[in-house]
């Protein structure tokens, strides 16, 4: 995707868009605005301050449907969560808020304006996510 980013120029006008509104990423959208990504390591846009591993749950027969629990200081249900060939978030910055966990890893976070998630909220009816994100504009 960064590939694609750079060879269509969109690198900068979506950095520039990303300073007055906010993005929404899930899954490989989570790499794209990830602040370090290992596995292999790779350029980023840095919008948030989180660190992720590519495909750390393993292959695409790894790829499952899990319940998430929400972080502590987040008031949020347990919902399902679709993870497809997902990173893991394995390490966030001091002004990340972490929403949702799977495993004890951070699934879903959240910092100023933007928003991440791990997992694929879209390929359930549950629209919380969606709702939140929405909530930002």
């Amino acid at each position: 995707m960064m590939k694609l980013l750079d060879q269509e120029k969109l690198l900068d006008p979506l950095r520039r868009f990303g300073e007055r509104k906010p993005i929404y990423g899930s899954c490989a959208g989570a790499i794209v605005l990830a602040r370090e990504v290992t596995h292999p390591a790779q350029p980023s846009l840095g919008m948030l301050d989180i660190a992720v591993e590519r495909n750390a749950y393993g292959r695409q027969l790894n790829s499952r449907i899990s319940q998430i629990t929400p972080a502590a200081s987040a008031a949020i249900q347990p919902m399902e969560a679709v993870f497809i060939r997902a990173p893991i978030i394995r390490s966030v910055g001091k002004d990340v808020h972490v929403l949702a966990e799977f495993n004890g890893d951070p699934v879903w976070v959240e910092q100023g304006r933007h928003m991440v998630t791990t997992f694929h909220p879209e390929l359930t009816p549950d629209i919380r996510v969606h709702r939140r994100f929405l909530d930002r504009l």
